[in-house]
């Protein structure tokens, strides 16, 4: 007899088309500098694993994809962004949460409201809002303070189309840091 894998038995929702490994070389990333702004093309992998459900105070019930990227300048070959977290899905009420985490000391909690029959996940995050929320290091808060991000994503098929901005506030001014690119599925 052949044995059921529990995490297809979930229920994943707008966050089935994410399952897979996904990478895209058409990345491009805009930053600050303190004199200018940088502009990055990049590439990437972004590995999204079915990692089951979960139930909240025994009412709510989420399915859960867990992520990790890794982002390499073009430039160089070399690393220059690594993040890891989570996208969930509350069917009950089309709820959906993106959690980030990079090793700079900043972590994201983004949510929105998926539309049913849209292939777009959108979410967005203030680091003064009291639903979704930032959270960083004294130095970052300092330094290089995140005041609120948004991202869209869309799959179509075998492709994935992103683009997320992160708001800072560095260098005595304000920035939109956006990042932008097209991944294919590969796996």
């Amino acid at each position: 007899m052949s044995e059921i894998d529990p995490v297809m038995l979930v229920d994943y929702g707008p966050l089935k088309g994410l399952i897979g490994v996904w990478e895209g070389d058409e990345g491009m990333d805009v930053s600050p500098e303190k004199d200018a702004t940088e502009e990055n093309p990049y590439y990437e992998t972004i590995v999204f694993e079915a990692a089951g459900d979960v139930t909240n105070a025994e009412t709510q019930k989420l399915a859960i994809v867990r992520y990790h990227q890794v982002v390499k300048r073009k430039s160089n070959d070399q690393v220059f962004h690594d993040q890891i977290g989570y996208w969930t899905w509350d069917k009950e009420d089309n709820t959906l949460s993106f959690s980030l985490a990079i090793p700079r000391a900043v972590t994201v909690l983004a949510g929105g409201t998926w539309q049913p029959g849209s292939d777009t996940l959108s979410v967005k995050a203030t680091a003064e809002g009291t639903d979704w929320g930032i959270a960083q290091s004294p130095f970052m808060a300092e330094k290089a303070r995140t005041t609120a991000f948004e991202m869209e994503v869309s799959v179509q098929g075998d492709s994935l189309k992103y683009k997320q901005t992160t708001y800072l506030s560095i260098y005595g001014r304000e920035f939109p840091h956006t990042d932008v690119n097209t991944l294919k599925r590969v796996g």
